[in-house]
């Protein structure tokens, strides 16, 4: 019983049953190969069939069980996409660029195609949509099923060690293409294929598979590499830093304050979550990216806090005058917990040296001001990040400029397309990342069913 008829299999009956069979391993010559079963290389052998059925399509993936990334991601309830969906939600390669691929499957369309496999989404705070089974594995089993039942190939535990192509001499290119078939070199032995899609991700979550040689791959065939980060990552503190393990697990709103050689560079406001090891939590994850870019770029850098969220130092200020003539007998602590955790209201009037039980009244105007600058310019130290293996994305990666936006097809090497996050494209927190998935295999779907040999059939 497949997703659609609403059952609940697991996942490893369905893999199985999605292995190879000795006519796909004696099967070397396909039209496209795909490299990479994660989110965008499922999704791009779903499209690629349903556009033009007449194609063979092999789905290559080192791993034994493909989509462990999938299996993982939002806290194991899969974040598929969110409701609203832009360009500003992403960074890295250029935003016009961006934007023309999201164009291609806006949620609303990536919504009806999830239902077309049997899995209904619902809405959550911030425009996130999760399946209704609040269940990473029901996504992950629907589209191995739909690539099943599509007839698309898939060889697991294979890693493609290169890819190249015949000299230029040697062979004719294919009619139906214009360019030579590539040969892939894997451990199981070498395919043929008319054109190939990278699919392999970044360096994020290596334990799923994804450990940058498909970027490697790419270089070797010309392109140029964005150099990579972690990003969506959590950000380590000094291992001296008391004030971290005291707060650990206070979660409060906030706005980061990023500086870059003295300037403010980003500004961003969340939830933050106070850890053993440093910050976390949505606010954090979204800034990481910042931060590690401006390090690696040998950038002076540094992080400040707005406990008050976004307000400024004239307003704090004036709703402090308020409460104190209202309520003159209250101690600073009291002050501080109405608007942030005592617990960080404690560690904020430990830093600036000051005593909890005063009261406000016979706070001084200079010790006042200095607080509530504590307040919203609170500075914070950051060593590094957590690294790839708690990054739930990567910043970098293949130039953007190096596709062509409307195909995603390589500008250096004529029948190599480039999906997912293999690109210097990286989504903030909240189901871009996935968007940006879809979206960009749906892009090279279309291509491939029209530029690789046979007609072109369009479904949906």
């Amino acid at each position: 019983m497949s997703a659609k008829d609403g059952g609940d299999r697991p996942l490893r009956t369905v893999a199985d049953e999605f292995r190879d069979s000795d006519s796909r391993l004696n099967q070397l010559t396909h039209e496209i190969a795909i490299v990479g079963a994660g989110a965008a290389g499922l999704a791009t052998a779903i499209f690629a069939r349903r556009l033009n059925p007449s194609h063979s399509i092999v789905l290559i993936d080192s791993a034994a069980k493909p989509g462990a990334k999938i299996l993982v991601s939002g806290g194991s309830r899969c974040n598929v996409t969110n409701v609203a969906v832009s360009e500003r939600d992403f960074n890295g390669g250029n935003p016009a660029v961006i934007r023309r691929i999201l164009k291609a499957f806006p949620p609303n369309e990536v919504v009806d195609w999830f239902r077309s496999l049997g899995v209904a989404l619902h809405e959550e705070a911030h425009g996130k949509l999760f399946p209704d089974s609040n269940q990473s594995r029901d996504v992950l089993n629907a589209l191995l099923e739909e690539c099943r039942a599509s007839g698309v190939d898939l060889l697991t535990g294979r890693r493609v060690g290169k890819l190249s192509l015949p000299d230029t001499g040697s062979r004719a290119p294919d009619p139906g293409t214009g360019h030579s078939p590539f040969t892939l070199h894997t451990t199981g032995g070498q395919l043929h294929a008319q054109a190939v899609v990278m699919a392999t991700g970044g360096l994020s979550l290596p334990k799923s598979g994804s450990d940058g040689h498909g970027l490697s791959i790419a270089e070797s065939l010309g392109h140029t590499i964005v150099p990579t980060t972690p990003a969506l990552v959590p950000l380590l503190a000094p291992a001296d830093g008391s004030t971290y393990q005291a707060l650990s697990g206070i979660s409060h709103d906030s706005e980061l304050t990023l500086w870059i050689d003295g300037s403010v560079a980003h500004r961003l406001r969340g939830s933050l979550l106070w850890t053993h090891f440093g910050l976390s939590g949505p606010v954090v994850l979204d800034m990481s990216r910042h931060w590690l870019r401006a390090r690696l770029e040998g950038r002076e850098v540094r992080l400040t806090i707005n406990l008050a969220g976004d307000k400024s130092f004239d307003t704090l200020e004036t709703e402090w005058m308020t409460r104190i003539a209202a309520r003159p007998r209250t101690s600073l602590h009291g002050l501080l917990a109405d608007t942030i955790p005592a617990a960080v209201a404690a560690a904020i009037l430990q830093r600036t040296r000051l005593d909890p039980a005063l009261q406000v009244a016979n706070l001084p105007r200079l010790d006042r001001r200095r607080l509530i600058h504590a307040m919203v310019e609170w500075p914070v130290t950051i060593t590094d990040s957590r690294g790839y293996n708690f990054a739930e994305a990567t910043a970098g990666g293949v130039a953007l400029d190096e596709i062509d936006p409307s195909t995603m097809e390589s500008r250096r090497c004529r029948g190599l397309y480039l999906v997912g996050e293999m690109l210097d494209v990286d989504g903030r927190i909240g189901g871009f990342n996935f968007q940006w998935a879809w979206a960009s295999a749906r892009v090279a779907a279309r291509a491939l069913a029209a530029s690789v040999g046979g007609p072109r059939q369009f479904q949906r």
